[in-house]
């Protein structure tokens, strides 16, 4: 089996062969490793393949870099998900253009019950991220897993909510499972492995780039039941992932927002257009997606900590906070007298505890 998986690396690795190709080559010759071993002028007869794709994509040593990957991943316990294995997400199956192989650590399965994606802006306003919040929460209780794509604003929003309420989380990332892109998400990341988990189609190696993002943005719509987009402005990946998840037959909803927000206005334009539904709550959603008959009903309740146990330090902040209102972490030092190192400290363990919210402008509040 490890020498078919090399054989399946080397598959998604070839140049100029695309997810459609790779799949007609695989499903022609009934195995990875056939697909190799077969003659390279009875690949080229395959429809839609041809003699000169075939010639340039069997040029490179991708059996040398699968073998190479495979070390890779069980050094550090990536999972390879071929297309046709159990574990490979069925959703996204569903779609023409879904990878046939996926690199992915973590500890959730990619076919629990629900699977909704929550994008947005990076430039993400104290609403977006309230709403955020708000949707993540009120999901909890209907077997959820909140996918995004692990960037700044809405994205790690949703993904550090998921997180507070102890829902699974999956990062579709844009780059190889040797980094972490941005790297202050680095944290988060390794949370997300132990509660939720991270996926590519991109292996080690892959840095970043541009042009990886829209294309990743088709798994984190291929792999959904519903993509809400809380804010985005008149163009960007959110709405690139909408409108993919539309084109995938899969239902899109939106945050709306004030007229004049040029963080509200994609998510206006696409409800004015009836290209997403118009969602203010997670009551909204689950009502539209069918999983309450009642749209009034209460959602499940939330269990909220209601003593939560903090040190000295920790009570002198939300003593300063509850008196001062939202403040600057300079503004906080200065009235506190603790050392930087120990207030950064302190009030990432009130974050954590759900005590405080960090703000834009890293300024904080109760």
């Amino acid at each position: 089996m490890e020498q078919e998986q090399i054989y399946r690396i080397a598959l998604s690795l070839l140049p100029n062969v695309g997810p459609v190709i790779s799949r007609a080559l695989y499903q022609y010759c009934g195995s990875a490793e056939a697909v190799f071993r077969e003659k390279k002028q009875l690949l080229a007869k395959i429809p839609g393949v041809g003699a000169k794709r075939i010639r340039k994509a069997f040029a490179s040593p991708v059996l040398d870099q699968a073998e190479a990957e495979l070390k890779f991943m069980q050094r550090h316990k990536v999972m390879g998900l071929f297309y046709t294995d159990e574990a490979y997400p069925k959703r996204l199956n569903q779609c023409p253009d879904a990878p046939v192989l996926l690199y992915y650590k973590g500890t959730s399965s990619l076919n629990d019950q629900r699977f909704v994606g929550v994008v947005g802006t990076r430039s993400a306003t104290p609403y977006g991220e309230e709403m955020t919040q708000q949707l993540v929460e009120g999901l909890k209780g209907f077997d959820v897993t909140i996918v995004s794509g692990l960037a700044y604003g809405i994205d790690i929003s949703a993904h550090e909510a998921a997180l507070r309420n102890q829902m699974p989380t999956i990062g579709v990332v844009a780059h190889g499972m040797d980094r972490i892109y941005p790297q202050v998400h680095r944290t988060t990341a390794g949370k997300m492995i132990r509660q939720g988990g991270l996926l590519t189609e991109y292996p080690s190696g892959t840095n970043p780039d541009r042009e990886n993002f829209p294309t990743r943005n088709r798994i984190v719509a291929g792999m959904c039941d519903a993509i809400v987009v809380v804010e985005a402005s008149g163009k960007g990946g959110a709405l690139i992932t909408a409108d993919l998840a539309i084109g995938y037959n899969r239902d899109v909803f939106a945050v709306p927002g004030r007229a004049m927000d040029t963080y509200s206005k994609g998510c206006n334009d696409y409800i004015r257009e009836n290209k997403a539904g118009l969602i203010t709550s997670a009551n909204d959603l689950v009502w539209m997606m069918g999983w309450t008959d009642d749209k009034n009903a209460p959602l499940p309740a939330v269990q909220t900590q209601l003593f939560v146990d903090l040190t000295p330090e920790e009570e002198q902040l939300v003593q300063f906070l509850r008196e001062k209102g939202e403040c600057g972490i300079d503004a906080i030092s200065s009235a506190t007298a603790l050392s930087f190192s120990k207030l950064a400290a302190t009030l990432l363990q009130l974050e954590l505890k759900g005590v405080l919210r960090l703000r834009p402008g890293k300024r904080y509040s109760l």
